[in-house]
Order: structure tokens, then sequence, then C-alpha cells
């Protein structure tokens, strides 16, 4: 990609103040050439429209063979992303071949399929606060021991991961959590669960159950082949990743909103809006996702006045579209409730659209009602401007929260 005759921006590694980069990258224009952690360089799209045009465009793939840095070699080998774009799953796969994948999970991801898992997600939920109850004083990380472990159960038990298996695996969880996301992690991670789920495929093979990797084994295509055997795995890990890891940040961001913002709180108390509406807002205000990879140009094409050659990659900025004031107005940086919901975009547009999101709705509605509910005195063990970021473009969110429980609900 000619980034050479642009002035790219650095995307902070460390992510510091995220909403004031994305503000520059708006300030800056629709589409910006950006140097992403790692040097790999790519356009942004920054504003709430532009991105939408960006996740729709007929010219533009999510297919890597269309990339022409890669073809050239000059992504890093172990660039943390790597994991994401190389995938032979749905995520990274167009037209056809993106139906047929997705064709065969869609099912378990439909509202209705999602709403009967309610009962689990609370129950699951209930389990934790429990669990919570009984902590010693002080402080505790609501992250760690509540945000993470509910979707990270529940996706566990869709993929079908056999219940004995869960003790091993949340410890290795629980490990890799406290480290997320620098490139050694990433690369340790993706090695020991490729090497899990190898075991969990074989064992599925075996022994057949009602779950996602079953039902991915059996699949057929309309010629009647099965998977390929790195489809299947790919997709398994790509469930199982895409299924808990946005969610702990949309659960950790709700509460935090909610936690610096209680007039809107007293607004789910007292039944003036529904729990839902803190999700939605939450999804617009503080997207768990920052930086998405990618979208790559199959053909020289303009998006918003911004020429894009074939082979140029787009990074989409789904933080920096939720508060774009240009499509938002004065809401935009405001976090409200009691204002007519927003749509937002930060599941995504259009055929990609984020096959998990009812499931990440339901159980980030769960847990915030069930949590405020259970510890009505909650509250910040830490000021919110203190609390350190995850230090990963991909995502958005805290790496702690800090927060004193107070007495349980009587």
């Amino acid at each position: 990609m000619d980034v050479s005759a642009h002035h790219a921006i650095d995307i902070d590694p460390e992510m510091r103040d995220v909403h004031a980069q994305n503000a520059l990258l708006r300030e800056t224009g629709p589409l910006v050439p950006v140097v992403l952690p790692g040097g790999v360089r790519a356009w942004a799209a920054t504003r709430h429209d532009t991105v939408q045009t960006v996740l729709t465009h007929p010219d533009l793939s999510k297919e890597l063979r269309h990339w022409a840095d890669w073809a050239a070699g000059e992504v890093p080998a172990d660039w943390p992303l790597n994991n994401i774009i190389t995938a032979e799953s749905m995520i990274a796969k167009e037209g056809a071949e993106h139906r047929r994948l997705r064709r065969i999970v869609s099912r378990t991801f439909t509202a209705r399929h999602v709403q009967g898992l309610r009962p689990r997600v609370a129950e699951v939920a209930g389990e934790l606060l429990d669990a919570l109850a009984g902590h010693p004083p002080g402080p505790v990380d609501l992250r760690r021991h509540y945000s993470y472990p509910l979707p990270r159960n529940i996706i566990c038990e869709l993929v079908g991961i056999p219940r004995a298996w869960h003790a091993e695996l949340h410890r290795f969880t629980d490990t890799l959590i406290r480290n997320t996301d620098e490139a050694d992690y990433a690369a340790a991670r993706m090695q020991t669960l490729r090497d899990l789920f190898a075991e969990v495929i074989a064992l599925r093979r075996a022994e057949p159950g009602d779950d996602l990797t079953s039902a991915l084994i059996a699949a057929r295509d309309e010629s009647g082949e099965p998977l390929t055997g790195t489809e299947l795995h790919d997709m398994v890990m790509t469930l199982f990743i895409a299924g808990h890891e946005t969610t702990i940040n949309l659960i950790t961001n709700g509460t935090r909103a909610l936690l610096t913002h209680p007039d809107q709180l007293a607004l789910l108390r007292d039944g003036t809006v529904p729990w839902s509406a803190a999700v939605e807002e939450t999804l617009r205000w503080q997207s768990p996702v920052a930086y998405f990879p990618m979208r790559y140009a199959v053909r020289d094409t303009e998006i918003d006045g911004v020429a894009l050659r074939a082979g140029d990659a787009v990074v989409v900025c789904y933080a920096a579209a939720g508060r774009d004031p240009a499509h938002y107005g004065r809401r935009a940086e405001r976090f409200r409730l009691s204002d007519p919901p927003l749509e937002h975009l930060s599941f995504g547009y259009g055929d990609h659209f984020c096959l998990g999101a009812a499931l990440s709705r339901l159980e980030t509605e769960v847990a915030l009602e069930t949590l405020f509910t259970t510890f009505p005195e909650l509250a910040l063990a830490a000021p919110a401007d203190t609390l350190p970021p995850l230090t990963t473009a991909l995502s958005n969110s805290v790496r702690t929260l800090p927060v004193t429980l107070g007495p349980r609900a009587a």
C-alpha cells in the first residue's frame, strides 16, 4: 500500500486514550492512513457512515488473498492479529463460502434459540455472584471474577467442552486473561487452544452431542461434502473465542458506565427503562471492539472521496463510529438511557453482522441486571479514569474493574 504520500497516524499500542485518538482520526478524514501496532499499514474507516459503507462495499473483501502487503511479506509473522485474518472460518470468507459456513451454525444463534438460554445464563450469573458474596472483605476484580467467566462458561457448554474439562480450561484461560493480548501471549494462547480444540473435536467425533462442535462435524454442504479439517478446527476455535471475548468487554464496559452514571443507573432500578437499553447504549458509547481487521480492496475504488488502490487494507474503527458527532450530534459523547435508543454498528453490518449478537446481548443484559440487583451498593474501588486499558488495538476495555460489593440484597 502506498501511504508514503500520506501522513499516517500511529495507533497507540498502549491504547491510553482511545476516544481522544478516535476524535483525531475522525477529524482527519473518513478514511485515514494509519500504522497499527506492529508496523502494519492500513486505512482506518473512522466515521459512522463511512464504516457502514465499508462493511457493505462490493469492492472490499474479507479474503486475505487480496491484501498486497501480506502477499509481499510485509506483515510481521508474529503480528498478534494474524490469527484472526488467517483463520479458515466464516470471518475471513465471502460469497458462497461465507454463506456455507455461516448457515451451518446460524440455527444455534437465532433469537428464539438464544432466548431459551436465558435461564441457564441467569443460573451461571447467580453462581458467580454467590461465589463473590463469599469473597474476603475489600475490593474484588469484577472483570476477572464475573465479566469474564460468565460468557466463557456459557460458550464452553455451547461448543461441547465436557464439564470435566472445564476446570483445566478455566485455569488456563484465567492465567491468560491477566496478560491480555501482547504478541507472546497471543502466540502461546493460540497454540495451546489449537491443541485443546483438536482434542475436543476428536472427542465429539467419537461421542457426538447436542453442541456446536458435533453439529459442525456432521454438517455437509450442498454437494454432500463435510468441512475440511482446517475449516472445522478454525470454526470451533473462532466460535469459542468470538463467543466470549467481546462479551467480557461489553459486561465490563456496561458495569463501569453505570457506576459512573448513577442517574442513568437509577432509571434502570426504578423500571423507567429496560436493562436492554443499558446494553445498547454501552455498545454505542463504549464499543467492546476498537479496531477490527480487515477489508481489502479488490480493485481501485473510491469511498467518500478517498482513493483506495487494489490491495489496500481497511481497518474498521467501531469505537470511533459510536461517538461520531456527525451522526449522533450532541449526544455522541454522552451516555444516556433516558433518551430514545440510538442504533449503532458495534456488531457490524451487512453479510458479516455478528452471528453471536443475540447471545452477547442476552448475556450482558442478564449480567448487569443480576449484578446490580444482588449488590445494590456496588461501587468502584478506584477512580474510573485510572483503570488500565487493554493494550490491544482490537479491544476497548480495561484490564481490571476493582469494586466494593457492599451488602448483598436481602
